[in-house]
């Protein structure tokens, strides 16, 4: 059996209580090394097999699974935050689809949850935005032409950048032609929730000139949108003129 656990956002103590469950009983693990923090490696029983990925192809990945399989053992492919976030998780599915091993995947916190804790911010503030885009600058990977960051900054969302802290010339450009106003609030938030976490606030303008002069250029997480200012509207939710299936409205 294979499960695919995600590590969570980075501290040893944000991954999920089944997630570490599971990394306490694998004989194997396979992990990605270049992320994940190896704090969580602790977890493990002592003699089991680590692998780090990160000095490993796909073919190699799932040739370890198998082997693991063969020998009755357990594996857990232990991936950076959730496994459902540029995780490249749906190939590995496939692949052992199509070798019937069966699998099955814990979820994780991903990083942009603990960067929006260590700023203190909410991204669906009520009259600012609902909307959560989460998305990358196009890089060696490309992303779907109609995906490209200029026009998901058209709608003015709250956003989310995975995968760009090396690229903020060309995402701060990308910001501003999509609508994005200068002054915009901006945050670089590199390695959420580690021991050497960074935040720096700034705005859409200053992003590049910000992570150069912090020395960032990667393990970064950026993040745009009027949720990290000021202003919005009062929850409707909690508020006493407001009738939910809970309680009456208390004041007209």
């Amino acid at each position: 059996m294979v499960y695919f656990v995600g590590a969570g956002s980075g501290a040893k103590d944000l991954m999920t209580v089944r997630g570490a469950k599971l990394l306490s009983q694998a004989d194997v693990i396979i992990y990605a090394g270049s992320l994940v923090n190896p704090a969580l490696l602790e977890y493990a029983k002592p003699d089991a097999q680590i692998h780090n990925s990160a000095k490993m192809t796909l073919e190699l990945v799932i040739q370890g699974m198998k082997q693991a399989e063969e020998k009755g053992l357990m594996t857990v492919r232990l991936h950076t935050g959730d496994s459902s976030i540029y995780g490249a998780v749906r190939e590995q599915f496939d692949a052992l689809d199509q070798a019937g091993i069966p699998y099955e995947v814990c979820p994780g916190v991903s990083s942009f949850c603990a960067a929006a804790a260590a700023l203190n911010a909410e991204y669906t503030l009520p009259g600012l935005s609902q909307t959560v885009i989460i998305s990358r600058m196009a890089g060696r990977t490309p992303v779907p032409d109609k995906e490209n960051l200029a026009s998901l900054a058209s709608h003015q969302a709250s956003m989310v950048l995975f995968l760009s802290a090396g690229l903020l010339e060309e995402t701060q450009r990308e910001l501003l032609k999509g609508g994005y106003l200068p002054d915009t609030p901006a945050a670089i938030v590199y390695k959420a929730s580690w021991p050497d976490e960074q935040l720096h606030h700034c705005t859409v303008a200053t992003l590049a000139q910000t992570a150069r002069e912090q020395g960032i250029s990667n393990l970064a997480l950026i993040l745009v949108g009027s949720f990290l200012g000021d202003g919005y509207s009062r929850s409707k939710l909690y508020d006493p003129a407001f009738s939910t299936g809970f309680r009456m409205a208390s004041e007209p």
